[in-house]
């Protein structure tokens, strides 16, 4: 298997051939180097055999295993949504950051961590932005919007695998309409956070996207139109009446896009501290606003 896809180019092939193997066997990989002279039998080598020809097929091993890890979280992952992405998570540090630093915004890491919070995550996708902050603030709500029924439906079963599902509302919708229409966070400014990891890679750069990405992704998660900011730019342009004084906004973004972005959201009357924070790579990827105290 690593010689296989180490030939076709595939990322990380000696850990893309334990998680395989693994999950054809039902057991973590820890066990694959403790019990290696396990024989095999007909059927294991099997499914082995159609999951490797597939992964040389550049079908993502998430949707080959059916689970992806975010911020220390197992989720399902299916075609319905987007895979997971570590870079995601800088979203999840900052909101949590925010949080046990600024009064009246969560208080510190424990059981009453997140007390009275609101927030959305829009385009929650599989939901992981989302379950994942509500698992580190046990007593904030979100509501999760999506475009897509079919992703709404995965959100909501990963909601329910990790509990949080009493504590989530889940609204069909393009972007900010089904907030618009909540009977809360549309009447009043009433939301601590407002975060997105819309569709941003821009026309130009579609190309150059790896092909397990681009033949296996939905495109509707992915596409932002011909200079990214498709998504982005009604998010900017609408989040400040959601957000209460000193609220926060937090959209993933392209890089190559981070100083249009941050353009864009410095020329809202009602948004100020306008910074845009790295990704675990190194890369422009959070943009960050508040909504202002006045």
């Amino acid at each position: 298997m690593r010689q296989a896809f180490t030939k076709k180019g595939l990322d990380s092939p000696g850990l893309m051939s334990e998680i395989l193997l693994a999950h054809v066997l039902s057991c973590d990989r820890l066990r694959l180097h403790m019990d290696a002279d396990r024989p095999a039998s007909n059927d294991e080598r099997t499914r082995l055999r159609d999951l490797v020809q597939r992964a040389l097929n550049h079908e993502p091993v998430q949707y080959l295993t059916g689970e992806a890890w975010f911020y220390g979280m197992p989720f399902k992952a299916d075609p319905r949504a987007l895979i997971p992405r570590p870079s995601t998570s800088t979203i999840i540090d900052q909101v949590l950051q925010h949080a046990r630093a600024t009064p009246g915004f969560g208080g510190p890491a424990g059981p009453n961590a997140g007390e009275s919070v609101l927030l959305a995550d829009i385009c929650t996708g599989s939901g992981c932005i989302a379950v994942a902050l509500l698992k580190h603030l046990p007593k904030a709500r979100a509501i999760a919007t999506d475009l897509s029924p079919d992703a709404l439906n995965l959100a909501r079963e990963n909601a329910d695998r990790h509990k949080v599902s009493d504590r989530i509302e889940f609204l069909p919708g393009d972007l900010l309409t089904p907030l618009a229409q909540h009977p809360v966070a549309g009447a009043k400014a009433s939301l601590h956070y407002l975060v997105s990891n819309p569709p941003y890679i821009p026309d130009h750069e579609w190309d150059a996207v790896e092909p397990n990405v681009k033949d296996h992704e939905p495109h509707l998660a992915l596409r932002g139109g011909s200079d990214g900011l498709r998504l982005v730019r009604p998010l900017l342009e609408s989040a400040a009446r959601f957000l209460r004084p000193r609220g926060l906004l937090l959209i993933e973004i392209a890089a190559c896009t981070a100083d249009d972005a941050a353009s864009l959201a410095r020329a809202q009357r009602d948004l100020t501290d306008v910074r845009v924070v790295k990704d675990v790579d190194g890369l422009d990827r959070v943009l960050i606003a508040s909504r202002r105290d006045d």
